[in-house]
């Protein structure tokens, strides 16, 4: 089991900065692929952003690159997400998640959740 524990999210202002983190406890850390979804309200989730085992790969959804970051310190056991040049369709609840399947972008391939952070994206 891993244990994953988002925080970071608040309410902040278009074109503005968040980053996310996200502490992980239980199995090793650094065996798992890591991934950011999120899911705004009446939307399936979506794949933010993902990063392999031991951080050498990472893929982003479309809607976020170029603005979006992801990166982990294996060594803290913690995933970051830093978010620049927000918009109104960031806002969301922001998710992390660890896989056995590195580089996938279906959340069904990720077996360990995050109770999410909401972030929301203010004019």
């Amino acid at each position: 089991q891993v244990q994953l524990v988002e925080s970071g999210g608040g309410l902040v202002q278009a074109g503005g900065s968040l980053r996310l983190s996200c502490a992980a406890s239980g199995r090793t850390f650094s065996w798992y692929g890591l991934g950011w979804f999120r899911q705004a309200p009446g939307k399936e989730r979506e794949f933010v952003a993902g990063i392999s085992w031991r951080g050498g790969r990472t893929n982003y959804g479309d809607a976020v690159k170029g603005r979006f970051t992801i990166s982990r310190d294996n060594a803290k056991d913690t995933t970051y997400l830093q978010m620049n040049s927000l918009n109104l369709e960031d806002t969301a609840v922001y998710y992390c998640a660890a896989t056995n399947t590195d580089g996938s972008t279906d959340y069904r391939s990720y077996d360990y959740w995050g109770q999410g952070t909401q972030v929301t994206v203010s004019s």
